[in-house]
């Protein structure tokens, strides 16, 4: 444990494979209440305001689980790494920002900055099944580069990590095959 740490930032999308701020501790991470979905409208980095592609938020859910990564951060880091993150995650106001309790790997109890869906914002569309998930994902492109990119680099991560999130694997799998076809 690293005593020089005073933040915490809980990853389970793009900020698990590539954070973008320094941390001095990584450790796979469990946040009850709240699962991963692709229940957000990307239109910057993943699609555009004509064409909006899809990015992972957390949705409430009761009795739902998301495995992810926290990251320690030090204290001479906290206030560039939330500027840094503000500016990532809050560009268009989707998301809420909010301290949650998450569990380590390691079996410690601690509160993580974690990035949620705001269910009153206009990209907040949930209830999409996952064919329609995918023909999405399979066509969009935004500053970041292609929706497809952010889906398979997700779920390539999540199986680094041991970890598995079926609906994920589904979509990565029927995106390979829209793409193949198109």
């Amino acid at each position: 444990m690293n005593d020089d740490i005073s933040l915490w930032v809980f990853g389970y999308g793009s900020l698990m494979w590539d954070p973008g701020f320094e941390f001095v501790e990584r450790q796979v991470s469990r946040l009850h209440g709240w699962h991963r979905s692709f229940c957000m409208k990307s239109i910057h980095y993943r699609g555009t305001p004509e064409d909006p592609g899809l990015v992972l938020a957390l949705d409430a859910a009761a009795g739902a689980v998301c495995d992810g990564v926290a990251f320690g951060v030090a204290r001479r880091a906290e206030q560039a790494t939330l500027a840094y993150l503000h500016e990532r995650e809050l560009i268009s106001d989707a998301y809420l920002e909010e301290r949650l309790p998450i569990r380590l790997s390691d079996g410690r109890d601690l509160t993580a900055v974690t990035y949620v869906i705001d269910h009153a914002h206009p990209q907040y569309c949930a209830g999409l099944d996952l064919e329609s998930q995918a023909r999405i994902i399979a066509r969009c492109r935004g500053q970041n580069g292609s929706n497809a990119d952010y889906l398979w680099n997700t779920t390539a991560h999540l199986g680094v990590l041991g970890l598995s999130d079926p609906d994920l694997d589904w979509l990565s799998d029927r995106v390979r095959a829209l793409k193949a076809a198109a």
